[in-house]
């Protein structure tokens, strides 16, 4: 009787040769996963490349890009045409006429600039541009203020102000008292000049410097309208909890003035630096720009603030004398960090930059986009990080809140148009001016709040009950000063 053969995998050196192998070729998997992850963790701690050293005097993001060309090439894309349903004009040859798609403003602005030329904005690439551009500039005179949102200036500021008699040099490091003494001097002496003197000292739009320590990348706000206005909205009474170091400050010693780049977080300054410029602000010839946030952040209260304000030559603050009607009126600028102040994403600890400028991933480098957009064009990093619905859904969501939004603004919108065809009307007819000055008022009110939701870029999303509030009220004066004139005897206008 023959043995049966040994099974060949059951003989003890092919076991051991299956054995050898198998470890071999996990050795090499678990080999390859480490210097992956080691590349990996080395490609996270290269987030910037040294090739150009930067300091208080590199103006040019293209310098910058040089070292951080992620960040770069996002900026540069903001050159790019995009469109959603209330925002965006993209990048064609002209932007889009606000005023054609609404002909009331020409009403609303009669005797303004911002009725001869209004459009809808652009990508951050054509800020400086389309304001050079515009006929509010080309054909009205307008002064230097106009620039300090526009343009990096902070080197144009610091440059002047030294020219002024300023201390120091331009290396100083911009916290410094020499470069802040530069800066302010020479804010004031350019808000003095003319627009056309004030934009050949500068050629960029917003860049790097405006927003970024050159040394070590901080964030820090430069603009100096902000850094006194956010002194006042310190000082006032008025509660900001979405900005805690500002509520500490106050339970502090009070030794120093608040400063936001010493004070506010870096999660605030993920707001504050977009606030420098997204904000209601005065930039008239009449006074060095300012920040009405002496009483708070709300329409009411920047209202009030305006009321009680007297230009140098005794007279109430107001922005232009209505042609139609003759009331003095005010025009709002574009109050984003205002509105985003009375919303929830505020009070949840949502910066601007969350939403306009997420976090993306660039292989294992995580940054911030510095392609500023709208959310709606990127939700899955925008929205879908804090809310778990589906992209269709929550953009079903912000086009209702901005449907309703439009919806009151147009009823808002009637109400001041009639108001102040009803005025010149009453005028017409030899009514009494001193009879109209309370109805003046309730324009001048009326006016204020439509424009303030009008000029305010999210169609009422950043607040929507705060911005419904106020286009009830702007529809309540409105309607009151036709009750009014009604009661004073004016004749009727029959509706165009």
């Amino acid at each position: 009787m023959t043995d049966q053969p040994t099974p060949l995998f059951s003989r003890s050196w092919v076991r051991m040769g299956l054995l050898a192998a198998v470890t071999a070729l996990a050795t090499v998997l678990v080999m390859a996963m480490y210097s992956s992850i080691s590349s990996r963790k080395a490609e996270a701690r290269q987030t910037s490349l040294r090739l150009v050293d930067l300091d208080e005097k590199t103006v040019d993001p293209a310098l910058w890009g040089k070292n951080f060309p992620r960040q770069f090439d996002a900026y540069q894309r903001t050159a790019e045409k995009y469109n959603t349903k209330y925002g965006g004009a993209g990048s064609e040859a002209l932007p889009k006429s606000r005023i054609q798609e609404d002909p009331r403003l020409v009403t609303i602005f009669d005797g303004y600039a911002f009725a001869i030329d209004f459009n809808q904005r652009r990508g951050h690439a054509y800020m400086l541009d389309d304001q050079r551009n515009t006929k509010r500039v080309t054909t009205k005179p307008q002064t230097g203020a106009c620039m300090h949102c526009h343009a990096s200036n902070t080197v144009a500021y610091r440059e002047a102000g030294l020219k002024g008699g300023a201390p120091g040099t331009l290396d100083e490091a911009f916290s410094s008292p020499n470069a802040q003494a530069q800066l302010m001097a020479g804010f004031e002496a350019i808000c003095k000049l003319t627009y056309a003197d004030a934009t050949k000292l500068v050629k960029h739009p917003m860049a790097c410097i405006d927003c970024h320590d050159p040394k070590n990348m901080a964030l820090r706000v430069t603009k100096p309208g902000f850094l006194r206005g956010i002194v006042v909205l310190a000082n006032s009474p008025e509660p900001v909890p979405h900005l805690p170091s500002i509520e500490k400050w106050r339970k502090g010693d009070k030794a120093a003035p608040y400063d936001a780049n010493r004070d506010a977080s870096r999660q605030e300054l993920r707001s504050m630096v977009c606030g420098q410029c997204h904000v209601e602000y005065y930039c008239g010839p009449k006074a060095t720009l300012f920040f009405p946030w002496n009483n708070g952040l709300k329409v009411e209260q920047e209202e009030a603030f305006y009321n009680d304000y007297k230009f140098a030559d005794g007279h109430r603050f107001f922005d232009w004398k209505h042609a139609r009607t003759g009331a003095e009126v005010l025009k709002a600028q574009h109050p984003e960090f205002e509105m985003w102040s009375q919303g929830v994403h505020a009070r949840s600890g949502v910066s601007c930059a969350d939403c306009h400028m997420p976090y993306v991933r660039d292989g294992a480098i995580k940054i911030s986009s510095h392609h500023v957009r709208s959310p709606l064009l990127d939700v899955s990093r925008s929205c879908q990080t804090c809310h778990r619905f589906p992209e269709e859904e929550l953009k079903a969501r912000v086009v209702a809140i901005q449907d309703r939004t439009k919806a009151l603004m147009d009823r808002a919108e009637d109400a001041v148009v009639d108001l102040i065809n009803n005025i010149e009307a009453a005028k017409k007819a030899g009514l009494d001016e001193a009879k109209l000055q309370p109805i003046f008022e309730l324009q001048r009110k009326a006016q204020w709040r439509v424009d303030w939701v009008n000029a305010e870029n999210s169609m009422g999303f950043h607040a929507p009950q705060e911005a419904a509030r106020i286009l009830g009220e702007a529809i309540d004066f409105g309607r009151q000063g036709q009750v009014a004139l009604r009661d004073l005897g004016a004749p009727k206008v029959a509706k165009k």
